[in-house]
């Protein structure tokens, strides 16, 4: 069937006005458009998107409750879009290039009367006040949240009925926000478009650059607010997983065992001691990670960067928790207390392992025998007497040993040090 076959199908239709008032759009799709049922605040256009060689064809028949919205629709099958003058993106409506323009020109003409807060959108300013005055009009029907923005509404209720609209054409991975899609496809391209004016990284995400920024300049803005803590905190996650260690909260359950966890990055970091994996790779050399922050960590012995220095001491470090646990030396501060006994630590993975004195747990097992260790440092020089490995090698004449304190006393027989 062509498409004027169609058109003459829909002429008796098309001649039908709604008791109602409610307005039906009859155009022919020829392509595909953008998901107008995703949560966003306005009809907005990609012209880069979404091209293909062979039109699809369908009837829209979508229903307004306005003529002016329908007239609004109408836009994306015709093509009259309104385009913005500083980049390639088209919208819809007048209203909307207005408010895009706006992220170029930094306008924001919407200002808060409770604080010094300025929106480029009245929309936002609303959902802004919200967190003020702590109203949610927004309910969800499968639990008692409530939220400020139907839009937040919208993306909540996807976690309870598992849809996720929007697809990777790379990996097809799907997921629940259009957002979520667009920063994961950046994994793809490696297009990082947030760069930092204090230093020469860059970042995929503008969250993740705040909270880069908030390292140089040392603000720490999320404060805890029980009565026995004064510790602030980048990123209000951070924050959230903090005010856990308080309340003893741990909502994150491992489904292997019966562990649980105050943060989901804690818990996906836990599953990988049960399967192994080690996802993050070093592109300098064959080791891999369970976790991205021990990658980075890592990726900093080849490239020797120390940007953080000691305000005490000439020292500097290659990571910003490396530095505060080294302050701690200088100001004596221990902030993590033994709950068994007096004992008081600079790190809070040093309580952790004293307190597995106490408990006598081990939780690290080995996979050649049924030994446990309580340190994963200790089942590591385990497993080399099963394995043989020997990665400690001598400088003066390339001998190697399984063990660092070896290797160390060996070296002794070189220098003529005595123990």
């Amino acid at each position: 069937m062509n498409i004027s076959d169609i058109k003459e199908e829909l002429v008796d239709v098309t001649t039908t006005v709604d008791v109602h008032h409610e307005f039906t759009c009859h155009e022919l799709d020829l392509k595909t458009h953008p998901d107008e049922n995703a949560p966003n605040d306005s009809e907005e256009y990609d012209a880069t998107q979404n091209k293909t060689n062979e039109p699809e064809f369908s009837i829209c028949l979508k229903i307004f409750s306005r003529v002016q919205d329908l007239n609004r629709h109408m836009r994306l099958h015709t093509g009259k879009r309104f385009q913005c003058t500083y980049c390639e993106k088209c919208f819809s409506d007048k209203s909307s290039l207005t408010k895009h323009i706006r992220i170029h020109t930094g306008e924001k003409p919407y200002n808060c009367n409770l604080c010094d807060k300025a929106f480029t959108e009245n929309s936002s300013l609303i959902k802004h006040i919200r967190t003020h005055t702590g109203e949610r009009p927004f309910k969800c029907t499968f639990c008692d949240k409530g939220f400020v923005s139907k839009s937040q509404l919208i993306i909540h209720t996807r976690i309870h009925t598992g849809e996720k609209p929007y697809q990777c054409k790379n990996c097809l991975k799907s997921f629940s926000q259009q957002n979520s899609l667009t920063k994961h496809i950046r994994n793809h391209t490696g297009e990082k478009p947030y760069k930092c004016d204090l230093c020469d990284k860059a970042f995929s995400e503008n969250a993740t650059l705040i909270t880069h920024i908030r390292m140089h300049t040392g603000e720490r803005p999320f404060k805890c607010t029980h009565s026995d803590c004064d510790r602030g905190f980048y990123k209000n996650s951070d924050l959230t997983r903090h005010i856990r260690v308080h309340t003893g909260e741990k909502p994150y359950k491992c489904n292997l065992c019966d562990k649980a966890f105050t943060g989901n990055p804690a818990l996906i970091d836990h599953i990988r001691t049960h399967t192994g994996e080690q996802p993050f790779k070093c592109t300098y050399c064959d080791r891999a990670f369970s976790k991205k922050s021990n990658l980075t960590i890592h990726l900093l012995n080849h490239t020797g960067e120390k940007s953080f220095q000691c305000v005490y001491c000439d020292k500097t470090f290659a990571t910003n928790s490396y530095l505060v646990d080294h302050t701690r030396i200088h100001t004596g501060e221990r902030p993590y207390k033994c709950s068994y006994c007096d004992k008081s630590f600079i790190q809070k993975t040093h309580l952790t392992q004293h307190l597995r004195t106490h408990t006598g747990e081990k939780p690290y097992n080995c996979t050649f025998c049924d030994k446990c260790f309580s340190a994963v440092s200790n089942l590591k020089s385990h497993i080399r007497t099963h394995t043989g490995e020997k990665k400690y090698e001598c400088t003066h004449c390339c001998k190697k040993f399984a063990y660092k304190e070896s290797l160390s006393k060996h070296m002794r027989t070189h220098t003529g040090e005595k123990s």
